[in-house]
């Protein structure tokens, strides 16, 4: 007699445990990006006005510029072409 048993239970089981596992991993990014924005929004918040000049930013532009760390507000690129 011979028994043979099917494998697709465990394919549907490994390929449903990486879409979760990859789900928390995307929430788990998510959150630290989050709390690096609350944390240059902190730090940002904390200089003077005239230290914000400085940098080239105003207290107006300080949620743009810790939502868009990448983005020059001013328009201009910044660093070495």
């Amino acid at each position: 007699m011979s028994t043979t048993y099917s494998t697709t239970w465990l394919e549907r089981t490994s390929a449903s445990t990486r879409y979760a596992s990859g789900l928390i991993w995307k929430y788990w990014d998510a959150f630290q990006e989050r709390r690096e924005r609350q944390k240059l929004r902190a730090a940002l918040c904390d200089l003077s006005d005239r230290e914000l000049m400085d940098i080239g930013t105003s207290r107006g532009e300080i949620d743009y510029v810790a939502s868009n760390r990448g983005i020059d507000p001013r328009g201009i690129r910044s660093g070495i072409r």
